[in-house]
């Protein structure tokens, strides 16, 4: 657990949240401010501040992150007509918070343009 990191202290316990899916490695929960119909935060629980620091061994935990954001989208309802999976990396590639996390978005004809 890093100090001060928000999904830290989500994992920990200390701020509620929407939780749809967890595990010992992975956290999923409702987006706060949803831009769809379906927005869902996939993380690992371990802190790994964005795609910058993973490691070669780390290739297994991001392979489930994936395949939870897919396993998701069909018990969203989003799978069929399709959704869109986003990882931020860094203050200019969009990264608000510290700490690796996917967005799982859906649920509405979402633009061709991404940023």
């Amino acid at each position: 657990m890093a100090e001060g990191c928000l999904f830290c202290r989500i994992v920990a316990g200390e701020i509620p949240s929407d939780v749809v899916y967890q595990d010992q490695e992975v956290l999923a929960f409702r987006d706060i401010n949803p831009q769809a119909p379906k927005h869902i935060i996939i993380i690992p629980k371990v802190h790994i501040a964005s795609l910058a620091e993973l490691t070669d061994q780390q290739q297994g935990l991001m392979g489930r992150l994936i395949i939870l954001a897919s396993d998701l989208a069909r018990k969203e309802g989003i799978a069929g007509r399709g959704y869109r999976l986003a990882i931020n990396c860094g203050p200019e590639g969009g990264q608000v918070i510290p700490h690796l996390h996917l967005h799982l978005i859906g649920g509405r004809r979402l633009n061709d343009q991404l940023g």
